[in-house]
């Protein structure tokens, strides 16, 4: 069992987000339709690079409304191996597209220069877990339970965490701000240790700062 987490659970209002939250304020998710994926993404055209974060190397791949996919890249060649299993048929390309560079900002904590779109395949209740982990404040943890409430199916914690660990966009969208009700880490599919330096880094960005200001105080039930 992992250890407890030293933050502290804060409740979070996904209808009140104001400056307090920071992702979605400049990240927006678009949902793929059937079209864009069926016969295994034979009409998607994906382009993919990498770059260096904070917690290693990352690739980002998107396609022309958006970033499809951000993960750690230990050994890149199995990265896109693990990229081109999801859209086997798509076409992939390399290139270091500028929604990349805006998306890598975030990692040098900084604003992005321009909105952020996420163009992800899910189903209707993975997409509405994932927008509302957008709304989860900077430098804030909730629990899974609390996202089952905030989508309006608070019975339903446990597929909250299958959607939460099937999110496929590292650190943009930040399931590594959902913890256990008790305080543990919990799981993460990039590791526990990960998941806990993750939000140690977020809890180091000062307050005054262009890229987290707490200036709106946040109401939970």
């Amino acid at each position: 069992m992992s250890p407890p987490c030293t933050s502290t659970l804060k409740p979070f209002a996904v209808g009140n987000s104001g400056t307090g939250c920071f992702h979605d304020q400049v990240i927006s998710i678009i949902g793929m339709i059937p079209e864009e994926f069926k016969n295994q993404g034979k009409n998607l055209v994906i382009h993919y690079s990498f770059a260096e974060s904070p917690f290693g190397n990352v690739l980002m791949a998107s396609t022309h409304k958006g970033i499809c996919q951000t993960s750690l890249a230990k050994d890149e060649n199995t990265a896109v191996e693990n990229l081109r299993k999801k859209f086997p048929k798509a076409t992939f390309q390399q290139v270091n597209e500028v929604s990349h560079q805006n998306a890598l900002s975030i990692f040098e904590k900084k604003l992005p220069p321009g909105q952020i779109f996420l163009h992800v395949k899910g189903t209707d209740f993975q997409l509405e877990v994932w927008k509302a982990l957008l709304k989860i404040p900077m430098g804030k943890l909730v629990s899974y339970g609390d996202i089952a409430g905030q989508t309006f199916h608070p019975k339903a914690y446990r597929a909250v965490g299958t959607a939460v660990g099937n999110n496929p966009i590292f650190f943009l969208i930040p399931c590594h701000r959902v913890i256990q009700s008790n305080g543990q880490i919990g799981n993460y599919f990039w590791g526990r240790e990960l998941k806990k330096d993750i939000i140690e880094w977020e809890s180091k960005i000062s307050p005054g700062s262009s890229y987290f200001k707490r200036s709106v105080k946040f109401s939970g039930k």
